[in-house]
């Protein structure tokens, strides 16, 4: 079947305009086909809406219908300073002409990166931290404040050219910025209704996000999958489906750890990485 091209929007984005840790777009061709098997004029609610590509191929496939878009990481403010951040970028091309692409910015070069980098903080009081990450190093790293910058090593990534300014990216969308409880408690009992949920991944680093996460975070987002419309995404860097699995075929075990006593110690790897090691202990009888 043809997919409905939405004459409303001028362009379909397949990826995210700005870089995004965990943007779908390589989910982007097989998700339209699931987006067929809904009527038009669904209720479509991203309840973790991320880079907005999953709220903007869904509003372009699906024109009639509402689309939430949850904007909890403030996507927006990055795509509001494109404008600006392609000024930042020109700069950082002519400090780093002389040096390979993908090779380190060392010496006068990486002070001359720092203080392009402090010089737009100061004048713009704001600076799109993960897309200038991804320009200066290691792909999937990213630093959100100039103090951990500043303890990385810097590489010439940055692109040749500037980012589209994507006007049309969000349009038609209705964007929201709460915590996906909120949300979802608001649409839980509308009728036809489509959840689309792709939280933080469990086991992989969630730095960029807002939100703090912990294992019983990821387990409180299944709650709201039982008896209802969704698309879930994970990754097999995630072992929530195969705990989800086990504790299928394990139902009579309950809580193990129900009435045990626990202790706990800190650990440090370095200067700036620690843990807590926990023991656990009951007393059988």
């Amino acid at each position: 079947m043809p997919y409905k091209r939405n004459e409303t929007m001028r362009k379909l984005y397949n990826s995210a305009p700005l870089p995004f840790v965990g943007q779908k777009r390589m989910f982007a061709k097989e998700f339209k086909k699931v987006l067929e098997l809904f009527p038009d004029g669904t209720t479509f609610v991203d309840l973790f809406g991320g880079s907005g590509l999953l709220s903007h191929i869904t509003k372009y496939q699906k024109p009639k219908s509402k689309v939430v878009y949850n904007d909890f990481d403030d996507y927006r403010l990055r795509l509001n300073h494109i404008v600006e951040t392609n000024e930042l970028l020109t700069k950082l091309r002519f400090v780093v002409r002389n040096i390979p692409k993908g090779k380190v910015i060392k010496g006068e070069n990486r002070e001359a990166v720092l203080q392009c980098l402090d010089n737009h903080l100061h004048y713009y009081g704001y600076l799109d931290f993960i897309t200038i990450s991804s320009a200066i190093m290691f792909s999937m790293k990213y630093c959100m404040d100039m103090e951990s910058l500043r303890k990385e090593t810097f590489y010439n990534n940055i692109r040749l050219t500037d980012y589209p300014l994507c006007q049309d990216y969000l349009e038609g969308l209705t964007i929201v910025s709460k915590d996906y409880k909120e949300i979802f408690a608001e649409y839980k009992d509308k009728p036809n209704v489509v959840f689309l949920v792709d939280p933080p991944y469990l086991n992989t680093d969630v730095g960029t996000y807002k939100m703090k996460w912990r294992l019983a975070d990821y387990l409180d987002v299944l709650t709201i999958l039982k008896g209802y419309s969704f698309v879930y995404f994970t990754s097999n860097k995630s072992s929530i489906i195969e705990l989800c699995e086990w504790i299928g075929k394990n139902r009579e075990i309950g809580n193990p750890f129900d009435g045990c006593s626990k202790f706990e110690f800190n650990a440090h790897m370095n200067y700036s990485s620690s843990y807590t090691d926990i023991m656990m202990f009951r007393k059988a009888g």
